[in-house]
């Protein structure tokens, strides 16, 4: 069974910087299509970045140009380079692995994110 585990979060000021990081267990890691989300007080849970397993990345709107996601499949970690940050950058974020045939999932239990001066 696949277990991931976030690390990384913490409070930084606005325009900071941050790294997080989410490692999996499992020797088929490299077959998942690994992401990032975020759920803010009160608000709906949504969905940062992905990366594929062929390596190809999504991003939410709101976060182009100032986060980047990564993978190690060596290491069986992905990562979330959070630059620039805001304080509506502020949330827990999760870590969350999938694939298909068939469809199963894996979630983290989060890391909090502050952003405050």
């Amino acid at each position: 069974q696949v277990r991931l585990v976030e690390s990384g979060g913490g409070l930084v000021q606005p325009g900071g910087s941050l790294r997080l990081s989410c490692a999996a267990s499992g020797s088929i890691f490299s077959t998942y299509t690994m992401a990032w989300y975020r759920q803010a007080p009160g608000k709906q849970r949504e969905l940062v970045a992905f990366i594929a397993s062929s390596g190809s990345t999504h991003y939410a709107d709101s976060v182009k140009g100032r986060f980047t996601i990564s993978r190690d499949n060596a290491k069986n970690t992905v990562y979330l380079q959070m630059s620039s940050l805001k304080p509506e950058d502020t949330a827990v974020y999760y870590c969350k692995a999938w694939k298909f045939g068939p469809y199963i999932d894996y979630w983290g239990q989060g890391t909090q994110v502050t952003v405050s001066s």
